[in-house]
């Protein structure tokens, strides 16, 4: 029996995406890595469930607020240059972190200043991000296994990047997980360099920034399936995804755990994204993505739901297993549907849109569970984002219809699988 089929490998044909692939995988682990020293040390520090969402509002806001007019940057510039400026900026980022808290004089202050120096990058770097990979493939047709294998690759950097950072933490210090990367980005920077792409036509409208930001919003509002993939990402950040703020909660209130507790339940969230990855990554159409969506939010709140009230370590993994599956199911099937619908010259604007809708969504939601947990506990909190996750869902479900006959022109006109129905 085949694992893995010849459609899931399809993008390794391409040279450029060999090189991105290296590259991203080691700098990830790294991110992600930086990530739950992060958590970690801020809960180490305060104690507070209120402070780490203050810290992962500080890291996620600059995506709200500048996002959109990062997307317009992505259309004008050469998005490989952009994206080894941002990789450097964040390396240097990684390195001041790793210098605080190897010297010993790390705060809760200096947490939330260099996750808003990362928020700034982030908000250049992830709509490039998204807007590449329609350069790295050298066939149209191979656009949604890219994008699936690229959820894969974020999420089993996820998997391996906390587990190995709980050791790390646990054994030598989080400073070691900022310095690890810090030098990790010097893969995806050598990747980038070496890469030979083609940079998508840029359409010179003449048009101040803010010109070229208001026809990017027009289009992407004014277009049913973009405006809805946009808004159930938005809410699914706010009201759903944000319950990652609380796990160093559970991990040492609820499991009596340490560090390496915090990274086995996030590594479990990982695993299950990237089981949901691999299978969105074997299909061969985008026949019954709509449905996928759907049945994503459902899972994922569920998941939550029963994960608040497990007081079982064994039970919780679990449940953050199948909470990380619904997450990408929705996530990765909404990126493919837009990155197929959306107009090549307005690439860069809607990703940005996109980005800002994820990113905006995440510190407002953590904000907002950090608070909901401080005063009703980390059980009511949690259930909220499941809940949310199940009326979004439901949500989607009832638009669909609608959703399909705007759809179906212009993946047909495109050329991309006549008579597809979402």
């Amino acid at each position: 029996m085949r694992v893995i089929s010849a459609g899931q490998l399809a993008p390794f044909s391409s040279r450029n995406y060999r090189l991105f692939f290296g590259g991203q995988i080691v700098s990830l682990m790294g991110t992600w890595m930086t990530q739950t020293a992060t958590v970690w040390l801020v809960y180490q520090l305060t104690h507070s469930a209120f402070w780490l969402g203050v810290v992962a509002f500080a890291g996620q806001v600059p995506g709200l607020l500048i996002g959109p007019v990062a997307g317009v940057w992505v259309d004008r510039l050469n998005r490989r240059a952009l994206l080894i400026a941002t990789q450097v900026s964040a390396m240097l980022q990684s390195l001041a972190l790793a210098y605080f808290t190897l010297a010993g004089s790390i705060t809760v202050t200096h947490l939330a200043l260099l996750a808003m120096v990362q928020g700034v990058i982030n908000a250049f770097d992830m709509p490039a991000r998204q807007a590449l990979p329609v350069l790295l493939v050298e066939k149209k047709e191979h656009l949604a296994n890219v994008i699936a294998m690229n959820v894969s690759m974020f999420h089993l950097a996820r998997l391996v990047g906390p587990a190995t950072a709980g050791f790390v933490i646990a054994y030598i210090g989080p400073g070691y997980c900022y310095l690890v990367d810090g030098l990790s980005y010097l893969a995806v920077i050598a990747a980038l360099l070496a890469m030979r792409l083609h940079q998508e036509p840029v359409e010179n409208s003449g048009e101040t920034i803010w010109g070229d930001f208001r026809s990017g919003l027009d289009y992407a509002l004014g277009f049913g399936p973009i405006r809805r993939l946009i808004l159930l990402i938005g809410c699914m950040a706010l009201f759903g995804m944000s319950f990652a703020v609380l796990t160093p909660v559970y991990a040492r209130e609820y499991f009596g755990g340490d560090a390496r507790t915090l990274g086995l339940l996030m590594s479990s969230s990982a695993a299950g994204s990237v089981l949901a990855a691999v299978y969105l990554s074997s299909r061969k159409s985008l026949r019954g993505l709509g449905r996928v969506i759907y049945s994503g939010a459902a899972l994922m709140g569920l998941a939550l739901i029963a994960f608040a009230f497990s007081r079982s370590l064994p039970v919780s993994i679990g449940c953050l297993f199948v909470a990380g599956s619904g997450s990408i199911l929705v996530v990765a099937s909404s990126n493919t549907l837009l990155q197929n619908l959306v107009d090549g010259g307005k690439r860069g604007r809607v990703m940005s849109l996109y980005t800002m809708a994820f990113l905006g969504g995440m510190p407002v939601g953590s904000l907002l569970t950090g608070s909901l947990a401080h005063r009703f506990g980390s059980t009511v909190a949690t259930c909220v984002n499941g809940v949310s996750c199940l009326v979004l869902g439901y949500l989607f479900f009832r638009q669909l219809p609608q959703f399909r006959e705007e759809a179906r022109p212009v993946l047909k006109a495109a050329g991309l699988l006549p008579g597809v129905d979402q």
